[in-house]
């Protein structure tokens, strides 16, 4: 029964790459890597996004980035739905990375409302918020992943295609860099 499972992944696969190398030569064939993957790409944003306007928004605009950048995809014994929902989660750390940005602009309002010890807190955080932006994208969508939307590391390694110890590594690099960059700040 394994095996027989193992052959229809692997015959699944084939067909997939033949479908992405079809769709590198032909532009036109895309719309069936859409199809097939449409609803996990839409359920991946879904689950993360506040409403379904922008749910669609964000899934337009994967399937946007991939066709774009289909031709330099590289065929890797990886299903294409991980390649999107890499796609997928970088254009939510953008969107969120702007809308942090938007509200760092709001903070002088708050500050102005705020006591000492609060505005203390808002500066911290808004470093530490600068800090991990500038992690390596890898390390920044870990650090995202797994302590603002509380993901496992099993969660986010299914998300990143990539094994739970590659995601421990890259949570453990990320937490050192900022704290090497935190003890720096407060010598």
């Amino acid at each position: 029964m394994n095996a027989v499972a193992n052959l229809a992944n692997l015959t699944s696969l084939n067909d997939e790459r033949l479908l992405i190398q079809a769709a590198q030569s032909d532009p036109s064939r895309f719309a069936e890597l859409y199809e097939s993957n449409f609803n996990r790409v839409y359920a991946f944003v879904a689950r993360r996004v506040k409403d379904r306007e922008e749910a669609q928004d964000v899934t337009a605009d994967v399937f946007h980035q991939a066709l774009r950048n289909l031709g330099g995809f590289q065929w890797r014994g990886v299903p294409f739905a991980a390649w999107l929902l890499r796609i997928a989660a970088n254009a939510l750390a953008d969107r969120w990375q702007r809308a942090g940005r938007e509200v760092t602009a709001d903070s002088a309002e708050l500050e102005a409302e705020a006591g000492p010890a609060d505005v203390i807190e808002i500066e911290r955080r808004a470093m530490l918020f600068q800090l991990v932006d500038r992690l390596p994208s890898d390390q920044k969508l870990v650090v995202v992943r797994r302590f603002v939307e509380q993901k496992s590391i099993r969660e986010i390694a299914q998300e990143l295609g990539r094994s739970e110890g590659a995601v421990k590594q890259l949570q453990f690099r990320a937490l050192e860099t900022l704290r090497e960059q935190v003890r720096k700040s407060d010598e």
